[in-house]
């Protein structure tokens, strides 16, 4: 985990995993570079860099091969955050999502070959397990994509394995399973279930629950995926151009879940207690169920998550409520 000293390109550094890999590299010593268009990544995310001796911010947008070149000077690794994620705005806009994760990853591909990067760590999707029902899911058992996003992750693997195998590029592929904390956007049509309840909660509203609520996941806090990503640019030579499973390596369901944000928000307003819960309906293209086995990435990338679910909901509703506060204190009202 001891990367200092370099350079390293983040796209979608904006973003809400990015930006956390942006904070965490600038603390050792790293030069970061920042990639983003800004369609999703905010700049409220940067903020606390933009004056950063060691900080550069290029807007650009990975569907342009020639931002992608010019983001790529001088880089000695690449970390590819940068997609349109969301099962949902897949199946509503599947050409803007093929257009980005697909398009838009060969042209970062192509330009960090090319620039002479020496390792390129990009993020993939536990999506990709589709409609596999083994569990836990293992990197080498997959099943058929379930929705247009899950292709678009599924060929950015295939397309990695085929730079290497072609031109011997070397890249890892990290498969994220259901991340959340710090700066993840609570708001719009394809935010995250963890902000979006904590939120709703905040404000005194009833979460709604896809179903019956007894689907689960696996998930994974956002400093347990940035230690992976930083043991991705420093591990043996042996253990690079693979996939590896960034989880917890455990599950809950989403009743489970909500459980325990009303237990922690009610330390901070003990009426968020007794809020209840909708039920809608199943939601189109979801897995019912991720449980990741995480065995290859701790053999090989060194990897042991920091962060029970537990703990990491407990930082982040405590960052979420910090946020609130101090918007409230700003008359701007709630998140």
């Amino acid at each position: 985990m001891m990367i200092r000293y370099k350079t390293i390109l983040v796209t979608g550094g904006a973003g809400f995993i990015g930006s956390n890999l942006c904070e965490a590299l600038l603390a050792k010593d790293n030069k970061v570079i920042c990639l983003d268009n800004f369609s999703i990544g905010k700049r409220e995310n940067i903020d606390g860099f933009l004056n950063h001796p060691d900080f550069s911010l290029i807007e650009g947008d990975i569907r342009n091969l020639a931002d992608c070149r010019n983001a790529v000077k001088g880089v000695d690794f690449v970390l590819h955050q940068a997609a349109l994620g969301s099962v949902p705005r897949s199946i509503a806009d599947p050409i803007a999502t093929n257009s980005v994760n697909v398009t838009g990853f060969l042209n970062m591909l192509v330009a960090a070959k090319d620039a002479g990067a020496k390792r390129f760590v990009y993020a993939c999707s536990s999506s990709t397990y589709g409609d596999s029902t083994v569990m836990p899911k293992r990197e080498d058992v997959i099943g058929k994509p379930l929705s247009p996003y899950a292709v678009t992750k599924y060929v950015n693997e295939l397309y990695a394995d085929v730079f290497h195998k072609t031109y011997g590029f070397n890249t890892i592929g990290l498969r994220y399973f259901n991340v959340f904390g710090k700066r993840q956007d609570p708001n719009g049509p394809y935010a995250a279930v963890i902000p979006k309840f904590i939120t709703q909660l905040m404000k005194y509203e009833a979460p709604v629950i896809n179903g019956d609520g007894e689907h689960s996941r696996d998930f994974t806090y956002v400093a347990n995926v940035v230690q992976a990503n930083l043991l991705a640019l420093t591990c043996e030579q042996e253990s690079l151009n693979t996939i590896y499973n960034i989880a917890y390596g455990g599950r809950i369901t989403l009743n489970e879940l909500v459980r325990h944000l009303k237990n922690q928000l009610a330390d901070y307003d003990a009426a968020i207690a007794n809020i209840g819960v909708i039920h809608g309906s199943n939601r189109l293209g979801d897995i019912p169920h991720s449980f990741a086995s995480i065995e290859k990435a701790k053999r090989n990338l060194h990897y042991e998550p920091a962060y029970t679910v537990e703990a990491g909901l407990k930082q982040t509703v405590e960052w979420y409520w910090q946020q609130q506060s101090k918007l409230v204190e700003a008359g701007k009202g709630v998140l």
